[in-house]
């Protein structure tokens, strides 16, 4: 693919670099350590197959997914694009 003046393989730097951001993040969200026996919000039980299938696990499925809205979602917008990307 044709790219202006960038060098072989700029390209896909860019794709493997957004995507190692995007698990990065992905990973930062994941719960540690010894997961609730009631969910730190509503207080309701969390249901043991949550609790192995997620280790750390300190919501309940309603409540985690009600965070889940309020957190940020990625802009899709590539950063490490090079300024000719920018300008088309």
């Amino acid at each position: 693919m044709a790219v202006g003046w960038a060098r072989d393989g700029a390209v896909q730097d860019q794709i493997d670099a957004s995507v190692g951001d995007a698990v990065k993040l992905a990973r930062s969200r994941l719960p540690v350590g010894e997961s609730a026996e009631f969910c730190d919000h509503c207080e309701e039980e969390i249901p043991e197959a949550r609790r192995k299938a997620i280790p750390g696990v300190r919501l309940c499925i309603h409540c985690q997914a009600e965070l889940e809205k309020l957190q940020p979602n990625d802009t899709g917008i590539n950063r490490r694009g090079s300024k000719d990307s920018q300008l088309k």
